[in-house]
């Protein structure tokens, strides 16, 4: 008892201290001009926002420490010279602290998946949905966001902002631009040698100095892309029409499933180390084995392999504000129906018939997310129309939820978890590189067996020539020269988030009604291919006719019986 009395007076002294301190920094009241603000969240963005920028600009300089100087000196500058510009007084606070929780989201992403930030990742990242942003909301980003944005926005509540008079504003203001420009130009000065080589070889590296890459990105989807909201889509193809062989043949169904980040190195038919396509592997199927994507996420991809220009001719603006392969099926008269279990589909399918999977009857939908075998509920029935009978040509799409990461065990049901043991968290720094290959590649054993189910269905579907193409709309990297996930820019995406897997299978009536040689295409699957060369091969597989559709983009031109017929074009 005497020990416990002798420690009561340091106890209560200690939390009088304690009490002492907390009223005084309730009462902490400093003043900062908006310039000053500008300025010390340039030097916290420099020191506490760039660790990726900083190990990508110094690990192979020659002289880090002087470049280290001087990227130190251009961040800062380059930073309160943006702030500069953008923060009013009245609002200076309320957008610091959106900046501040932006920055610190960004940077989490960034330091643990290897992403980087332009305008198409935020773009992606705008489109997400709930369900896809509720699996990244990890206990370790909310540790991250807290500690980098939610303590500094604490100490940046509790500061008051002076006020100038207008004129007194407008001559320190210019005067804090032309300071931080100085600090760049000297900046650039110190080590001009050392930058332009990291420049001319590492050019994409701009992409992750945060947070101006964010504030550039959201300029240029603000900026530049004004036409994808304009209006209605603009037609292409208009010339186009079916054009049918002599004798009648049988209407056409062709379900054309797309994969969500599936990459080529992991496919086994493809040669991968692991028969993680078992059930194709057992199928009639055409593997295309160098398959290549339009974009690296699916913001990109997906009206990118719809589209008529594609990579080649790659202009988003003109992608998104033109129609799409599926409006000109539909215009000819083929009837179209998107199937969803993903986030949409990115304006490819706008006007057209759309169905989101959200319940299913076999439970394949108990989770915050349906797995993809929803999408096949009712496809026999579904083939015909609700009156019964069987219309013309139809065009099933499916677009797969796949291997979606980064909670790869959440993509298939208990009884593919085949390759043990499985990283079966999102958090994929918690998991080796191993455990996340084996929830990877588990997951794709679950789209072999979708993809499996849907030809057994189709081969029973009667009154159609059946056919399903599928197709994957990026790949993914798994841990390779530390990168996780996708989204990187195209010019330096590794070939992970490039190379997709490709696999087409035909009914015996569909390819003898249709003329095509079989052989012939199994051997045109090993040369190369592209989401480009999707629009003219669709286009052919229901005897569209165009000048839009060409030859060489037309996987299945070769091949074909009456190649006569194939590209006579609008003429």
């Amino acid at each position: 008892m005497s020990s416990v009395a002798g420690r009561a007076p340091f106890l209560l002294g200690l939390a009088d201290t304690v009490r002492r301190i907390s009223h005084r920094l309730w009462q902490w009241r400093p003043r900062a001009s908006v310039e000053l603000l500008a300025l010390l969240a340039g030097l916290f963005f420099a020191l506490g926002s760039n660790s990726p920028f900083w190990h990508a600009a110094l690990i192979q300089s020659s002289h880090p420490l002087r470049l280290a100087g001087s990227l130190f000196a251009m961040l800062v500058g380059l930073h309160g010279l943006l702030l500069g510009l953008v923060l009013p007084r009245r609002w200076a606070k309320p957008v610091l602290m959106v900046l501040l929780l932006t920055t610190a989201c960004a940077t989490y992403f960034m330091q643990s998946y290897g992403v980087y930030v332009d305008a198409d990742m935020l773009q992606n990242v705008l489109q997400t949905d709930w369900a896809e942003s509720r699996e990244l909301m990890t206990p370790a980003i909310a540790i991250h966001v807290l500690l980098y944005a939610g303590v500094p926005c604490a100490v940046l509540s509790r500061v008051t902002v002076t006020r100038r008079p207008f004129r007194q504003a407008i001559a320190v203001r210019a005067g804090f631009l032309l300071s931080m420009w100085i600090l760049v130009m000297l900046g650039t000065a110190v080590s001009f040698k050392d930058l332009s080589s990291l420049l001319r070889n590492q050019h994409e590296a701009r992409y992750l100095v945060t947070p101006a890459n964010v504030l550039y990105g959201l300029g240029n989807l603000v900026v530049s892309r004004p036409e994808e909201a304009i209006g209605p889509r603009l037609p292409v193809a208009t010339d186009a029409r079916q054009v049918l062989a002599a004798g009648r043949r049988n209407p056409r169904l062709l379900v054309l499933v797309v994969g969500e980040t599936v990459r080529a190195q992991n496919w086994g038919l493809n040669g991968y180390r692991r028969q993680t396509t078992p059930g194709l592997a057992r199928q009639d199927v055409i593997n295309f084995g160098d398959m290549h994507a339009c974009g690296s996420n699916t913001e990109v991809s997906l009206p990118c392999m719809f589209s008529l220009n594609g990579r080649e001719g790659y202009d988003r603006g003109k992608i998104l504000s033109h129609q799409s392969l599926l409006h000109v099926l539909e215009r000819v008269g083929v009837e179209v129906w998107w199937r969803d279990n993903q986030s949409g589909c990115k304006s490819v399918c706008e006007g057209l018939r759309f169905e989101p999977v959200t319940t299913s009857r076999t439970g394949a939908c108990n989770g915050p997310r349906c797995l993809d075998e929803a999408l096949l509920e009712n496809l026999p029935v579904d083939a015909r129309s609700s009156s019964g009978r069987l219309p013309g040509d139809r065009l099933l799409v499916l677009h797969m939820l796949g291997n979606h990461g980064p909670d790869y065990s959440q993509r298939y049901p208990s009884g593919f978890r085949r390759f043990l043991p499985a990283c079966e968290t999102p958090e994929l720094g918690e998991c080796s590189q191993a455990e996340i290959v084996n929830a990877y590649d588990n997951a794709l054993l679950y789209t072999d067996h979708v993809l499996s189910e849907t030809i057994a269905r189709l081969r029973e579907v009667d009154g159609y020539d059946t056919a399903m193409l599928y197709v994957s709309d990026h790949g993914e990297s798994l841990g390779e020269q530390g990168l996780y996930l996708h989204g990187m820019p195209y010019a330096i995406a590794p070939q992970e988030q490039l190379r997709v897997p490709m696999v087409m299978w035909f009914s015996p009536r569909f390819a003898a009604g249709a003329g095509l040689d079989i052989a012939c295409l199994q051997h045109r699957a090993r040369l190369p291919a592209s989401h480009d060369d999707l629009f003219s091969t669709v286009l052919g597989l229901f005897d569209v006719q165009t000048a839009a559709r060409t030859a060489e983009r037309d996987l299945l031109s070769g091949c074909r019986a009456d190649a006569s017929l194939t590209h006579r074009g609008a003429a």
